[in-house]
């Protein structure tokens, strides 16, 4: 598929997502990095989000709670160029009823060449990255030539 070019702005769309066993890593990794993350607008899943909400003061856009749809709401963002980093404390060791709807929201993130962290230090490398605190040009799928290409 043909390529063309999103912005990521200074002003970063941060997902947060995070299985049952590693929300206390990811709320304790929101509390030591909350300055960096505050100027941002910030998404979650239901549960992940309504804590970070009540242990931090942060704003969070929740979604629904993920295994009720809340991974795939997160993906429609990403699909839609609305989500800029996705920071997902995914347990690999521990299999959940919603994991086709992780493998998706995964495999989203990826088309739409957006940055994934799926474990605190790979969150810490994004968040610290001199390209986090700037407007970062990104190269994603170009779905309008695609359509007017296969329309013709």
């Amino acid at each position: 598929m043909e390529q063309t070019v999103r912005t990521l702005g200074l002003n970063k769309h941060i997902a947060l997502v995070a299985h049952d066993h590693c929300k206390a890593s990811l709320l304790e990794w929101v509390k030591q990095n909350q300055a960096t993350l505050e100027p941002h607008s910030l998404y979650a899943t239901g549960t992940t989000g309504n804590l970070i909400n009540r242990h931090t003061g942060l704003t969070v856009n929740a979604m629904l709670s993920g295994p009720m749809g809340g991974d795939q709401q997160v993906g429609a963002l990403i699909a839609e160029g609305k989500i800029d980093v996705l920071i997902f404390f995914w347990d690999p060791l521990n299999a959940v009823p919603h994991d086709p709807d992780v493998k998706a929201l995964l495999r989203l993130a990826t088309v739409w060449n957006i940055p994934v962290a799926t474990n605190r230090t790979t969150a810490d490398f994004i968040i610290q990255s001199p390209l986090f605190a700037q407007p970062v040009e990104i190269a994603i799928p170009d779905y309008q030539r695609y359509l007017q290409a296969r329309l013709s």
